[in-house]
């Protein structure tokens, strides 16, 4: 995506608004950025109330620190960075929940999965499983590139990790994806 030179004066003067505590601004930056960093959110944690919870977190904490907030560049690597550690937390705060939940009650009821409704479930199936071999960081990168839009620096950014690394486990994704998935569009069944 290219931007120009106003499109940059646009987001300082936007960004500007936020900091001094414009509560308009800050809303309006809330309805563009919350649908993908649920959806981002969503796809970590497997779960829509604790994904929105996360998101939630997040802009509370954007708000509070918004005299804080990266420039216009370094925004997105920074919301979804943010979005990543809160989710991060959570799924730890469910393991140890968890086992505790074991420990106290060693057969816990366990509801049925809902169906996903997607036409072809075995491609569908082929694909998630295809996803859960990648590596948790290639995974991410995946994500972050084919879900959420950003370019590879954005991921860079947002993951904290060099352009070429992106590359690179963006690469391996790939290579894996379509060895998985090529082979059963070729002959179904």
């Amino acid at each position: 995506m290219a931007s120009s030179p106003g499109f940059h004066q646009q987001t300082a003067q936007f960004l500007a608004r936020i900091r001094a505590g414009d509560r308009d601004a800050f809303e309006q930056f809330f309805r563009e950025w919350y649908p993908r960093l649920a959806d981002y959110a969503q796809r970590l944690l497997q779960n829509r109330d604790a994904s929105e919870d996360a998101v939630q977190d997040v802009f509370v904490a954007l708000w509070s620190r918004r005299d804080r907030l990266p420039e216009g560049d370094r925004l997105a690597g920074y919301l979804y960075r943010s979005v990543r550690n809160r989710a991060l937390n959570q799924l730890r705060r469910q393991r140890t929940a968890g086992k505790w939940l074991a420990v106290l009650d060693p057969d816990p009821a366990v509801p049925p999965d809902a169906e996903t409704g997607i036409e072809d479930r075995e491609l569908d199936q082929a694909y998630r499983a295809a996803l859960a071999e990648l590596s948790p960081r290639g995974r991410e990168v995946f994500l972050l590139s084919r879900d959420q839009g950003l370019s590879y620096p954005q991921i860079a950014d947002a993951l904290g990790i060099s352009i070429k690394t992106v590359e690179t486990l963006m690469g391996r994704a790939l290579r894996a994806l379509r060895g998985r998935l090529l082979p059963r569009l070729d002959h179904p069944g």
